[in-house]
């Protein structure tokens, strides 16, 4: 394999967790190139030491200028370049996309190899619709840039699915709590990992758990899209009289009714009578 690889970029998926998790040709093309870029040189120091492989590691970062873009564009016309971030697919949720794209408009060779995925790996345990999902990244960290953008996406008919981290997800379900009422969450997290875990219920309900037990490392998190929670689930007058504090009843039922997906003129005939 190290005398076959041409010139160009190979983007190479990594473990999430389970180191076993790495594919047969992710290993060979990583023994057949000729430098590694990666986020952090120690960790992928690491999963190389693992699999009996040296090479010379090149850092490339969220930190990274236009100087260390041309620097590997540069190696990679002249010999194999790995691209890899600390876990998972590169450039989802990770730099990269400017190397690709410049790498691609200088025509040289770009490839990728398929792997681990942590928002794919929730998505298949929540037990959420998956026949069309988002996947939006990470929650901003300003409370009301978070709810803006929650707000945004409310209305989308898919699984909305990001990327958390433990510190902030007390915050997180606490948004959704206020801005997408009465959907479904699940909460996945130690993906691969021995103590594995996705969790599904009401925002409260899974705050509250984790209060109890706070959680460690990466997590993603998984909304329902808007109507796929049980009518009978949902406390529509506790809704609409939230929504009735701060809007005219018209107002009140779209905006229950974006949240919910439950039908417009049967909220607003029910908001009229609560107010």
């Amino acid at each position: 394999m190290e005398d076959t690889l041409s010139p160009g970029l190979y983007i190479v998926a990594t473990p999430i967790g389970n180191l076993g998790d790495i594919t047969l040709r992710a290993v060979e093309t990583l023994r057949g190139v000729g430098a590694v870029a990666c986020e952090d040189t120690r960790v992928t120091g690491k999963l190389l030491h693992h699999l009996g492989i040296k090479k010379r590691l090149i850092r490339y970062d969220d930190h990274a200028g236009e100087a260390d873009r041309e620097r590997l564009l540069a190696l990679m016309e002249a010999e194999p370049v790995a691209l890899v971030s600390d876990a998972g697919t590169p450039l989802i949720s990770d730099p990269g996309y400017r190397l690709v794209r410049t790498a691609r408009e200088r025509g040289i060779a770009v490839t990728s190899l398929p792997g681990a995925n942590a928002a794919v790996l929730a998505m298949t345990l929540s037990g959420l619709p998956n026949d069309r999902f988002l996947f939006a990244g990470f929650l901003p960290n300003k409370a009301k840039a978070r709810e803006d953008a929650l707000a945004e996406l409310a209305a989308v008919p898919a699984t909305l699915v990001f990327y958390e981290t433990a510190p902030r997800l007390d915050a997180a379900l606490a948004a959704v709590a206020a801005v997408l009422p009465g959907r479904e969450v699940a909460v996945a997290r130690e993906l691969t990992k021995r103590f594995e875990e996705c969790r599904s219920g009401t925002p409260q309900e899974l705050a509250a758990h984790y209060a109890a037990h706070p959680p460690k490392g990466e997590i993603v998190l998984l909304i329902a899209p808007p109507g796929e929670t049980p009518a009978g689930e949902i406390d529509v007058d506790a809704l609409l009289l939230a929504a009735l504090t701060e809007a005219k009843p018209s107002q009140a039922a779209a905006q229950v009714a974006k949240t919910t997906g439950l039908d417009r003129k049967a909220l607003y005939a029910r908001a009229l009578a609560l107010k």
